[in-house]
């Protein structure tokens, strides 16, 4: 979609699949470790019921289906969220985040885009959203 926008539009909307391998790539390049990312042992004994994504990985993929909506991920000017609950990584499946970014407010030369993240139809996300330049 391109400029302009209303209020309410939905300007991107994807599923991006998260598997084990993700999260060593993630774990590499982030310099993340944590063994709660990759061993089922230790996540479940850290309470977790398994190995969970880390949650800038979740939020980078959030953010990424924006700016392949943008097309400039320059444009971006500021980006918040919450961690409301773990994404837990299937070690076969994986898991399916679901991202949509619907625009929430407008000013002169910017928009803020609340993204929804979720799996399974639950909130991984919560007040998730970036400010765009127009």
């Amino acid at each position: 979609m391109t400029d302009p926008w209303n209020v309410g539009d939905t300007i991107a909307a994807a599923d991006r699949l998260i598997t084990r391998e993700t999260l060593v790539r993630y774990a590499g390049a982030s310099g993340d470790f944590n063994p709660i990312h990759y061993r089922d042992d230790v996540a479940t004994a850290a309470g977790l019921p398994g190995v969970i994504a880390h949650g800038m990985l979740t939020m980078g993929i959030a953010v990424g289906v924006l700016e392949d909506a943008l097309g400039d991920p320059s444009r971006i000017r500021e980006v918040g969220c919450r961690f409301a609950r773990p994404v837990i990584v299937d070690p076969e499946h994986g898991v399916l985040l679901h991202v949509e970014a619907q625009v929430t407010s407008l000013q002169q030369d910017s928009a803020v885009v609340a993204l929804s993240v979720t799996v399974g139809g639950q909130s991984v996300l919560v007040k998730a959203r970036a400010t765009v330049q127009l």
